[in-house]
């Protein structure tokens, strides 16, 4: 297995597959899971000849569980880290949830600077801000979050079940289907990584605000959610972002829930690699 240390210790586990003369996409996994989460996705853009990264953020899956730096400027350096590693240019960084936070962050603060990045993609994206305030109206309650907590320190096991058989891929509307094979790779990539991280990791997606990051960045980025999200609501999150960046396409999805890259791979793949080949 392939790992990079950072200066303050962590051990950050990575995927690099395909030639390494084509075009680097990056992936950036949502919270409390791992890089596997892109597995439908790393496999596709392989076949279509891309090279694909994508690194277990510090905390999760097989990356060490540090305590510290449980933060988004440290997911940023980290992938920063991992991309200078790997010397990646012209690269494509796509995000998911937590990981779309991670996503704005390095690109505004690093991989633009650096002019390692082409483009990105925020797939149900944190930004700009999560938390309920009286700047902005649209988020949601502090008392959510602080829910969260509470279930993941009684009993993180039970509450990662019921977050992958409910709310993240739509389980709990009528008439849709659970698939138990899916429920449990959501759960064995939550229990893998450190409850730490996960605990503090909520801090970071939910009350870091991520206007400046957005609004900094220049390179196109594809803004993608389902409008039945109910983990990052559309309105508060790809609405905004289409509106802070200076290049941005948006896309909202009718019916499709949070957990959309397992659920609607298809779909996402192909609306992902028509906007890279553009």
């Amino acid at each position: 297995m392939a790992f990079i240390t950072t200066d303050d210790g962590a051990d950050i586990y990575y995927k690099d597959w395909g030639p390494h003369d084509a075009q680097p996409i990056v992936f950036h996994h949502g919270w409390p899971l791992s890089s596997d989460d892109w597995d439908a996705q790393m496999l596709f853009f392989l076949a279509q000849g891309f090279r694909v990264i994508a690194s277990d953020r510090r905390g999760h899956g097989r990356s060490s569980q540090i305590d510290t730096g449980h933060d988004m400027d440290h997911y940023a350096s980290d992938v920063s880290a991992v991309v200078e590693h790997l010397d990646l240019r012209d690269a494509v960084h796509v995000g998911h949830s937590t990981g779309g936070g991670q996503v704005a962050r390095y690109v505004a603060q690093y991989g633009q600077p650096q002019g390692r990045v082409a483009k990105a993609v925020l797939v149900a994206a944190v930004p700009p801000l999560m938390l309920k305030t009286d700047a902005n109206p649209e988020g949601t309650d502090i008392s959510v979050f602080d829910g969260f907590r509470e279930a993941l320190a009684a009993n993180r096991a039970e509450f990662f079940q019921a977050v992958a058989s409910g709310p993240f891929y739509g389980y709990n509307r009528p008439g849709v289907e659970l698939s138990e094979p899916v429920v449990a790779n959501w759960w064995r990539q939550g229990m893998t990584g450190s409850a730490l991280a996960h605990l503090e990791g909520i801090k970071a997606f939910s009350e870091t605000d991520q206007t400046e990051d957005l609004r900094a960045i220049t390179v196109p980025v594809l803004v993608l959610q389902g409008d039945d999200d109910q983990v990052v609501p559309y309105r508060a999150a790809s609405v905004k972002q289409a509106e802070l960046l200076q290049d941005a396409t948006l896309k909202i999805y009718e019916g499709y829930p949070h957990g959309l890259l397992t659920t609607h791979a298809d779909v996402l793949n192909r609306d992902i690699l028509e906007f890279i080949r553009q």
